[in-house]
């Protein structure tokens, strides 16, 4: 009897980790890559044109990378193609700190893609934090320092 009790324990756990490892949110995933490079965690810091792009399935993602701008604005672009769920948010933050551009772009909305002129800000090391939420498709942005 003890060995039955063992071998049903142990058959119900195996398959309550099947179960787990096979859910459909495992499936889901988000990737950020700038200048070619993944990120994988805060931090990255960039000089230059910045030229980034975007996958998901389903799945969230929020990564701040650093961006020298020796200038107070900065030209900006994005687009998206993404299914019916799922949004992407870009929030540029100046050298002090201050906001100078809040947009997004959502999967289930007319309006596609955004770009046009930050608001001025100080020059020097900018903060660009870019969330995806649920997101399913693809995009890309990108950031040079204004005029």
């Amino acid at each position: 009897m003890r060995f039955l009790k063992f071998y049903l324990v142990l058959f119900v756990g195996a398959l309550a980790v099947t179960s787990v490892s096979c859910s459909k949110e495992d499936d889901a995933m988000a990737q950020v890559r700038v200048n070619g490079t993944v990120l994988f965690e805060d931090g990255d810091d960039f000089n230059g044109d910045v030229d980034g792009d975007f996958t998901g399935t389903g799945g969230n993602a929020d990564r701040t990378f650093i961006w020298n701008n020796s200038s107070a604005t900065a030209e900006y672009n994005a687009d998206i193609t993404a299914g019916v769920d799922g949004s992407f948010r870009m929030v540029v933050q100046d050298a002090e700190g201050m906001i100078v551009l809040d947009r997004n772009l959502s999967g289930n909305a007319d309006q596609d893609s955004f770009s046009g002129v930050t608001e001025a800000g100080v020059s020097g090391i900018w903060s660009v934090t870019i969330t995806l939420t649920n997101f399913s498709g693809d995009g890309s942005f990108s950031l040079s320092q204004g005029n």
